[in-house]
């Protein structure tokens, strides 16, 4: 009786490690499939203070809680094989398993952190400074280029005063009208 008992908790633990395995092979080929149910009150709820995707890795995440779930039921099995009663291997597994998972949400805290944004917008050419490479005549147009962040920006320029501004003269942008940039000689 008591050799039933122990394999149906080796059992049981082994099927809880397959199946957040399962559900953790599932998200990395579905991507986040599992992390779009707003089980948890909100659109990626992420509870350090913020929600909406931008405050970075939930520790609700599908592939965290299936690292800890395959972990738990893991060394919960590897407690009952090395003959731990049920509670003791069931403490070992919650042990592994909050090692585990706080493991991957670290590193996928790290991975979240490294990332960069490309997101240029248009309204951040205020107040830098850039060079005219096409004149601007008196009352028309020109073209400025200007650096911001790593990327060159050309943009249709004007005189703010409506003066001729000359080929590779300085300018400051100082306001954005429509795809139009206003422009005066920096000083």
């Amino acid at each position: 009786m008591l050799l039933l008992v122990a394999f149906s908790a080796f059992a049981v633990f082994l099927g809880i490690a397959a199946i957040g395995f399962l559900v953790l092979i599932i998200s990395f080929a579905f991507g986040e499939l599992f992390d779009h149910a707003d089980l948890f009150g909100g659109h990626d709820a992420d509870f350090h203070g913020e929600a909406g995707g931008e405050g970075g890795v939930s520790f609700l995440s599908s592939r965290v809680i299936s690292v800890f779930v395959t972990a738990f039921g893991g060394f919960g099995a590897i407690g009952i094989h090395l003959g731990y009663s049920i509670g003791a291997s069931t403490g070992m597994g919650l042990a592994g398993g909050l090692v585990f998972g706080g493991l991957i949400y670290l590193f996928a805290t790290f991975l979240y952190s490294q990332q960069a944004s490309t997101d240029l917008r248009v309204s951040d050419l205020v107040g830098q400074t850039g060079e005219v490479i096409v004149a601007i005549p008196k009352g028309g147009v020109g073209q400025v280029r200007c650096a911001l962040g790593q990327s060159m920006i050309e943009k249709i320029a004007r005189s703010k005063d409506g003066e001729e501004i000359p080929l590779n003269t300085v300018v400051r942008i100082e306001a954005i009208v429509g795809e139009t940039v206003l422009v005066r000689r920096a000083e």
